[in-house]
Protein backbone atom coordinates (compact mmCIF):
# COMPACT_ATOMS: atom_id res chain seq x y z
CA UNK A 1 0.00 0.00 0.00
CA UNK A 2 1.53 3.28 -1.09
CA UNK A 3 2.00 6.40 0.95
CA UNK A 4 4.00 9.64 1.12
CA UNK A 5 5.85 10.79 4.22
CA UNK A 6 8.46 13.36 5.23
CA UNK A 7 10.83 14.02 8.12
CA UNK A 8 12.97 17.12 8.77
CA UNK A 9 16.17 17.27 10.78
CA UNK A 10 17.65 20.58 11.94
CA UNK A 11 21.37 20.11 11.26
CA UNK A 12 22.32 23.41 12.94
CA UNK A 13 21.01 22.25 16.31
CA UNK A 14 21.22 18.49 15.82
CA UNK A 15 17.53 17.77 16.43
CA UNK A 16 14.21 17.19 14.67
CA UNK A 17 12.70 20.40 13.21
CA UNK A 18 9.72 20.51 15.57
CA UNK A 19 7.19 23.15 14.59
CA UNK A 20 8.41 23.70 11.02
CA UNK A 21 5.56 24.53 8.63
CA UNK A 22 5.29 22.36 5.51
CA UNK A 23 3.03 22.61 2.47
CA UNK A 24 2.32 19.71 0.08
CA UNK A 25 1.36 20.76 -3.44
CA UNK A 26 0.24 18.86 -6.54
CA UNK A 27 1.85 20.34 -9.65
CA UNK A 28 -0.41 20.21 -12.71
CA UNK A 29 0.54 21.40 -16.20
CA UNK A 30 -1.48 24.61 -15.79
CA UNK A 31 -1.68 25.16 -12.03
CA UNK A 32 -0.39 24.27 -8.57
CA UNK A 33 -2.87 22.90 -6.04
CA UNK A 34 -2.23 22.98 -2.28
CA UNK A 35 -3.07 19.50 -1.00
CA UNK A 36 -2.15 19.87 2.66
CA UNK A 37 -0.48 22.23 5.13
CA UNK A 38 0.95 21.06 8.42
CA UNK A 39 3.37 21.73 11.26
CA UNK A 40 5.89 19.06 12.15
CA UNK A 41 5.67 17.40 15.56
CA UNK A 42 8.39 16.96 18.22
CA UNK A 43 10.01 14.26 16.04
CA UNK A 44 10.06 16.43 12.88
CA UNK A 45 7.24 14.38 11.32
CA UNK A 46 3.55 14.81 10.50
CA UNK A 47 1.36 14.05 13.53
CA UNK A 48 -1.38 12.70 11.29
CA UNK A 49 0.75 9.95 9.74
CA UNK A 50 1.44 9.87 6.00
CA UNK A 51 0.98 13.06 3.99
CA UNK A 52 -0.84 10.93 1.43
CA UNK A 53 -2.30 7.56 2.39
CA UNK A 54 -2.91 4.62 0.05
CA UNK A 55 -6.30 5.98 -1.07
CA UNK A 56 -4.90 9.48 -1.77
CA UNK A 57 -1.78 8.40 -3.66
CA UNK A 58 -1.81 9.24 -7.37
CA UNK A 59 0.82 9.25 -10.09
CA UNK A 60 1.99 12.80 -10.79
CA UNK A 61 4.25 15.71 -9.95
CA UNK A 62 4.36 17.03 -6.38
CA UNK A 63 6.17 19.68 -4.35
CA UNK A 64 6.94 19.88 -0.65
CA UNK A 65 7.65 23.43 0.55
CA UNK A 66 9.47 23.75 3.89
CA UNK A 67 9.40 27.09 5.79
CA UNK A 68 13.07 26.98 6.78
CA UNK A 69 13.72 30.68 7.59
CA UNK A 70 10.56 31.02 9.71
CA UNK A 71 11.52 27.88 11.65
CA UNK A 72 15.05 29.12 12.44
CA UNK A 73 13.84 32.62 13.30
CA UNK A 74 11.33 31.06 15.73
CA UNK A 75 14.30 29.27 17.35
CA UNK A 76 16.01 32.63 17.89
CA UNK A 77 18.48 32.47 15.01
CA UNK A 78 19.21 35.96 13.67
CA UNK A 79 18.98 35.78 9.89
CA UNK A 80 19.57 38.53 7.36
CA UNK A 81 16.65 39.99 5.41
CA UNK A 82 16.15 38.44 3.03
CA UNK A 83 17.29 35.11 4.46
CA UNK A 84 19.65 33.02 2.34
CA UNK A 85 17.12 30.17 2.45
CA UNK A 86 13.50 31.14 3.01
CA UNK A 87 11.19 28.41 1.77
CA UNK A 88 12.82 25.26 0.43
CA UNK A 89 10.80 23.61 -2.36
CA UNK A 90 11.44 20.00 -3.29
CA UNK A 91 9.84 18.90 -6.55
CA UNK A 92 9.45 15.16 -7.04
CA UNK A 93 7.40 12.68 -9.00
CA UNK A 94 5.28 9.75 -7.89
CA UNK A 95 5.49 7.14 -10.64
CA UNK A 96 4.01 4.24 -8.66
CA UNK A 97 0.90 5.01 -6.60
CA UNK A 98 1.42 1.74 -4.71
CA UNK A 99 4.96 2.71 -3.72
CA UNK A 100 6.32 4.18 -0.50
CA UNK A 101 7.78 7.65 -1.05
CA UNK A 102 9.66 9.19 1.88
CA UNK A 103 11.09 12.69 1.28
CA UNK A 104 13.34 13.71 4.18
CA UNK A 105 15.01 17.11 4.50
CA UNK A 106 18.21 17.95 6.37
CA UNK A 107 18.31 21.73 6.84
CA UNK A 108 20.26 24.61 8.33
CA UNK A 109 19.84 28.34 7.58
CA UNK A 110 22.54 28.01 4.88
CA UNK A 111 22.23 24.53 3.37
CA UNK A 112 19.88 21.63 2.79
CA UNK A 113 19.87 18.14 1.30
CA UNK A 114 17.27 15.53 0.51
CA UNK A 115 17.01 12.03 -0.89
CA UNK A 116 14.39 9.37 -1.45
CA UNK A 117 14.25 7.62 1.90
CA UNK A 118 12.79 4.32 2.93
Amino acid sequence: MGHLSTHVLDTMNGCPAAGMAVRLERVHADRVETVKTLQLNHDGRNDGGPLLNAQEMAVGRYRLVFAVAAYFRARGVVLPEPAFLDEVPIDFGIADAAGHYHVPLLASPWAYSTYRGS
